[in-house]
């Protein structure tokens, strides 16, 4: 797998959340601020709710912005047969059921998914409890974690 198309795919997908985030966050000043949304009387909360949106979207944008950088700083980090997980791992795991999935131990934006070369993979940070029980294993260990009120095992089967 080239770690470098990856990471370029990555920072694609970021560069297109951060657009629309940003279409959002315009679209929501623009309602907040015409005129239309001036309060005609005391229970009319209209304004004050786009206002609420207006500043969630604006702290989004920021959040991937900050999530660009930090991405483009991290570049590609190649890892070989004995590598731990760290920060820029693209890790495969297998559950107990033999279901399998692909997951980018990045520095932000976590949850986001995409597909490269027809497998999806998802974003995961260190502050994520997958994230956290995944750093400092390596291939062939198996990580267990405690999700809602049932135990999940996870194989880590590769890590590129």
């Amino acid at each position: 797998m080239n770690k470098q198309l990856l990471h370029d795919k990555i920072i694609q997908v970021l560069e297109e959340a951060h657009q629309s985030a940003t279409a959002a966050a315009l679209q929501a000043h623009d309602t907040a601020t015409n005129k239309a949304s001036v309060a005609e009387n005391k229970y009319d909360t209209f304004g004050l709710e786009a206002s609420y949106l207006a500043h969630g979207q604006a702290k989004r944008v920021a959040e991937y912005e900050a999530g660009l950088v930090a991405y483009k700083s991290l570049g590609a980090v190649s890892f070989s047969e004995g590598s731990l997980v760290e920060l820029g791992a693209l890790i495969q795991l297998e559950d107990e059921e033999g279901i399998s999935q692909c997951l980018f131990l990045g520095p932000s934006a976590g949850g986001l998914k995409f597909n490269f070369e027809d497998t999806e993979i998802t974003l995961i940070t260190t502050s994520s409890p997958l994230g956290q029980a995944l750093v400092g294993h390596c291939v062939g260990d198996e990580v267990e974690m405690k999700l809602s009120d049932q135990n999940k095992s996870y194989e880590i089967i590769a890590i590129y």
